[in-house]
């Protein structure tokens, strides 16, 4: 079922844009995908929220996950595969609710910059 709304998403894309689908799907992820994020730390009894890089690994099943989680979210669209065409395509162009989440996540990861020499 994933595979099929996947493969077709993946032609309504190509119909959409006129691009290569899985380019457009590589820039949506390269535009979500993290590269830093904050992780909780717990030094002397406070908990400090301290930035470390992110794997490239976890970068992409992150900005995967992320596409996925703010397609199911949308409201505009009626069903999984339009929902997700519509995410990848606002993804590529620097747009829509993962990008958002990927922002929010480095200006997170920004203002606790002061408490990165915890990292170990």
């Amino acid at each position: 079922m994933a595979e099929h709304v996947v493969y077709t998403a993946f032609d309504q894309i190509k119909e959409r844009s006129g691009q290569d689908p899985v380019k457009v799907l590589d820039k949506a992820l390269h535009n979500v995908m993290p590269v830093l994020e904050v992780r909780p730390r717990r030094v002397g009894g406070a908990t400090y929220q301290v930035p470390i890089e992110v794997r490239p690994e976890r970068r992409l099943s992150l900005g995967l996950r992320w596409l996925v989680e703010y397609a199911r979210a949308r409201k505009d669209k009626r069903t999984m595969m339009d929902k997700l065409i519509a995410e990848v395509l606002d993804a590529s162009a620097g747009q829509g609710g993962a990008v958002k989440k990927r922002e929010d996540t480095h200006r997170m990861a920004e203002a606790n910059k002061a408490f990165a020499h915890y990292r170990w």
